[in-house]
């Protein structure tokens, strides 16, 4: 009896290249691009073809914060979360040569956006993403398609007590006794009780976030630009009753997202959005300033929801109908 010829084991090799599945275009891509003599690091998930998203990390974290939640909107969206510069996997230049500002951050995100061809997106900010962030869009108020807010204050009602030691000293006189009780705010402890405050599930929170931030904080120069974007962040409150009035000529589509127990914001600091964007959703969590961490699936779900129900969008994004 003759047996089937059988392939030799080369021939067999690249029939299992040919059949093997094109990559995920869900999966996280991770890169980095070069602005402004800069490197900046970022992950992105998602078909380019999809409706863009981009997302704005706080402190003391970076494009981490989102690992979650990028490949879960990434099905949906074309999503993108960049690195600051000096956070995260972003050049740390030396800020005796390199001034840390909302205003120079913001300038460095615009251009790495147009760069990556992300000119009109739905927008999330959290914390140091809404400083960056309504910077941007205020300058390009075409490119904002929809807005997603989750602790980041437009508002002087949003500070909580923890302010008292940047809006009462550091940002009335800088010096070194000034600045010396708010680095405590960059040492690990201080960095992990960020994570755990007012999170109703902790053991969710991975302690990769604080480890991670404290890594970074560990590189030179990481203390001068914390510190420098912490006395900087006193530029942010003159600009809010501009912020205020952008968001109530434009009236962008806006979902709300505000861990209520954040050792940084108010929950006043979510109501007050309702006074300038009176059609937003407001969603009230039990969470505090990374509300993601314990509520990956319920903020996901509703902001792919709310983009579905809510968010105009162009004729080429159109689903097809039937």
């Amino acid at each position: 009896m003759s047996r089937p010829m059988q392939k030799p084991m080369g021939d067999m090799a690249m029939d299992a290249i040919r059949t093997s599945p094109e990559p995920d275009s869900t999966g996280v891509r991770y890169g980095t691009e070069r602005v402004m003599e800069l490197d900046i690091a970022y992950r992105e998930a998602g078909n380019p073809m999809n409706p863009k998203l981009v997302l704005l990390h706080g402190f003391p974290a970076s494009s981490h914060q989102y690992r979650n939640l990028v490949p879960a909107l990434a099905g949906r969206f074309h999503v993108i979360a960049p690195d600051y510069p000096g956070f995260g996997n972003s050049d740390h230049p030396d800020p005796a040569t390199w001034s840390y500002s909302f205003d120079r951050i913001s300038e460095v995100i615009e251009r790495f956006l147009d760069q990556k061809g992300f000119d009109h997106y739905g927008l999330y900010v959290q914390d140091y993403g809404g400083p960056v962030g309504f910077r941007i869009v205020s300058r390009r108020p075409q490119a904002l398609a929809w807005l997603v807010v989750q602790n980041s204050n437009a508002y002087e009602v949003g500070f909580t007590p923890a302010w008292d030691g940047f809006r009462n000293a550091l940002w009335k006189q800088r010096s070194a006794e000034t600045e010396q009780p708010l680095a405590a705010f960059l040492t690990r402890d201080a960095i992990r009780g960020i994570y755990l405050h007012g999170a109703r599930r902790p053991e969710l929170i991975s302690p990769d976030n604080w480890e991670s931030d404290d890594g970074f904080m560990q590189r030179p120069h990481a203390i001068r630009l914390n510190l420098d974007l912490f006395y900087d962040y006193r530029t942010n409150v003159p600009l809010y009753p501009d912020w205020q009035a952008f968001l109530r000529q434009h009236q962008p589509a806006t979902i709300i997202f505000w861990g209520q127990q954040d050792i940084f914001f108010t929950p006043a600091g979510g109501e007050a959005y309702l006074e300038d964007l009176p059609h937003a959703e407001l969603h009230r969590l039990d969470a505090g300033h990374f509300a993601v961490e314990d509520h990956l699936d319920y903020i996901a779900d509703h902001m792919i929801r709310f983009y579905d129900a809510r968010v105009p969008r162009p004729l080429h994004l159109e689903k097809p109908e039937g």
